[in-house]
């Protein structure tokens, strides 16, 4: 199994940027397909990014393209998300994923993913 811990969260105002991070122990992360979701107050957890075995394949959430980035340091057993230009509808708790599918076989459905992190907070101001 293996167990996930994110950090990097915090508040910021709108337009600005944060990077969080996700540490994997355990197990390499590189035998896992690694993503990330979201889970804003009184909605549904909802995917944001994911990313292939070897780092060269990522997929985006449309509301997200062309402002975040996913990226994976597999030396460090370490998942990235860098947000630029945030905006206050990107508050929301963020939850760092792993699977054991091949990348391919994933998708931004939950049922995909096999283990979570504890989530990181991230607030943006007006």
């Amino acid at each position: 199994q293996v167990q996930l811990v994110e950090s990097g969260g915090g508040l910021v105002q709108a337009g600005g940027s944060l990077r969080l991070s996700c540490a994997a122990s355990g197990r390499p992360s590189s035998n896992y397909a690694m993503g990330w979701f979201r889970q804003a107050p009184g909605k549904e957890r909802e995917f944001v990014a994911r990313i292939s075995q070897t780092g060269d394949t990522w997929n985006y959430a449309d509301f997200v393209k062309g402002r975040f980035t996913i990226s994976r340091d597999d030396a460090k057993n370490t998942l990235y998300l860098q947000m630029n230009s945030l905006k206050p509808e990107d508050t929301a708790v963020y939850f760092c994923t792993g699977s054991g599918r091949t990348y391919y076989y994933t998708s931004d459905s939950r049922s995909d993913w096999d283990f979570w992190g504890q989530g990181t907070q991230v607030t943006v101001s007006t």
